[in-house]
């Protein structure tokens, strides 16, 4: 899991400015989600896998259903044996056609042939167990998608606390300015009334310029986290910026979470359904060696005439083909489908021991969040009583200017801090219940 440092940011983005000219977009993190999950790209393409193997799984049915074919073909030979059989197919054989020089050398015959086939599987046991590991593929390819909308839908809350963070950030930094302009306005009349030496007020006016200039990081950092709102959106985001409806709070909610990794977890599933596949295609293979039954038909037109129908048959039969030896083929194929199995099964055995281990690693860095926020919501409040302090002894001559500028630059750091650890809590809560679902 990935936090953001925000204050890290603020010193260290360079983008482009916020543009006044923008139009700013107010949206709920519920209509947020009902957009991500239309329009999101990520969730399209895993859709899109899911149809692939349902198609798959589609085309198994022909290990039931008939395969029926039609055909028309027209010739035209001199060959003796191709020239009888036409004209015995067509039912036009005369006495004299079995002269020995007719038969021999028989003169052009056209024959037109009209054919419809049937093919029917009746017994195929390899192909049934292909088509359960096809069914076993496809089931896992659905809860893949879940679990890929349960991921966008925790991207994107992150996405919108980001906003939130950032926005946040600006209003902070927003009261850092005004409070830092009105120090500045006090040290230059100090100045002015000789109490204070030049470099007091330079002092200031670099703060002053300091502040400002982070103000600036917050606005692009704003922009940042818009822009990739609307990536998650698949929205056009040119000369817009979003903005939260509801705002980051500064408190937290404790929730109490079963920290114990689920089978019923959407991606556990997927694998167990991934595994099962493989297994069925190993006994597919197995089955490979049995013989197969299907049954076959086909009836016949033929005439002298382009789509002529004068003479008709039929044939019907059924066959069993066995495979005996295919060079070890059937065995190597078998010997691959089992070293499959078990390497998935051994992928998916360790999948859950790290999947336990991000559990038990978010659990503690729960536990680490709150207490940072603790802290940090006491040491907000103790920076702030410590520059109401200052501030008051400044005015009376009793503070130099460079620990009141500390005391303010500590007092806004700790509420940036506070915010930070806000975020990290809240995120980290949902991130746990995320791996907990």
């Amino acid at each position: 899991m990935k936090k953001i440092n925000f204050i890290m940011l603020l010193g260290t983005i360079s983008i482009c400015t916020l543009g006044y000219s923008q139009d700013t977009l107010t949206i709920s993190r519920k209509d947020i989600w009902q957009k991500a999950s239309d329009k999101n790209l990520q969730i399209k393409i895993a859709e899109k896998s899911y149809q692939s193997a349902q198609a798959d799984y589609r085309q198994s049915n022909a290990l039931f259903l008939p395969n029926i074919s039609a055909s028309h073909t027209a010739i035209s030979t001199t060959n003796p044996l191709m020239a009888f059989g036409s004209k015995l197919n067509q039912e036009i054989l005369t006495a004299s056609d079995f002269n020995p020089a007719l038969l021999n050398n028989p003169a052009k015959t056209k024959n037109f042939a009209t054919k419809i086939e049937i093919l029917q599987p009746l017994i195929n046991v390899d192909g049934l167990y292909g088509r359960q590991a096809a069914k076993s593929k496809m089931e896992a390819f659905q809860l893949q998608t879940e679990r890929t909308k349960e991921y966008l839908e925790l991207e994107v809350s992150k996405s919108f606390m980001q906003l939130q963070l950032a926005y946040k950030a600006v209003k902070v930094l927003e009261k850092a300015s005004a409070t830092a302009d009105a120090n500045l306005k006090l040290i230059e009349n100090y100045f002015k009334q000789g109490i204070l030496q030049k470099t007091d007020l330079l002092s200031v006016q670099v703060r002053v310029n300091e502040i400002k200039n982070q103000l600036q990081y917050a606005k692009s950092n704003v922009q940042n986290a818009s822009d990739y709102l609307a990536f998650l959106l698949d929205e056009d985001n040119s000369n817009k910026v979003y903005k939260p409806l509801e705002e980051l709070e500064n408190t937290i909610a404790i929730e109490n979470i079963d920290t114990k990794l689920s089978d019923n977890r959407k991606d556990i599933q997927a694998m167990s359904k991934s595994s099962e596949a493989y297994q069925k295609m190993l006994q597919s293979s197995k089955m490979n060696f049995l013989p197969r039954l299907n049954a076959f038909g086909s009836y016949e037109m033929y005439d002298d005439k382009l789509f002529g129908t004068t003479a008709k048959g039929y044939l019907v039969g059924a066959q069993l083909s066995w495979n005996v030896f295919d060079g070890y083929k059937s065995i190597g194929k078998m010997e691959k489908a089992k070293a499959d199995f078990q390497k998935y099964e051994i992928e998916t055995q360790q999948y859950k021991a790290q999947s336990q281990l991000e559990l038990n690693k978010t659990n503690r860095q729960l536990r680490d969040a709150e207490n940072k926020v603790n802290l940090s919501k006491l040491a907000l409040e103790q920076s702030q009583e410590a520059y109401r302090i200052r501030s008051n002894r400044f005015t009376q001559g009793l503070e130099k200017t460079t620990d009141l500028l500390q005391s303010e630059t500590q007092m806004f750091q700790k509420e940036l801090e506070l915010l930070q650890a806000v975020f990290e809590y809240n995120f980290t809560q949902q991130y746990l219940q995320f791996l907990t679902k």
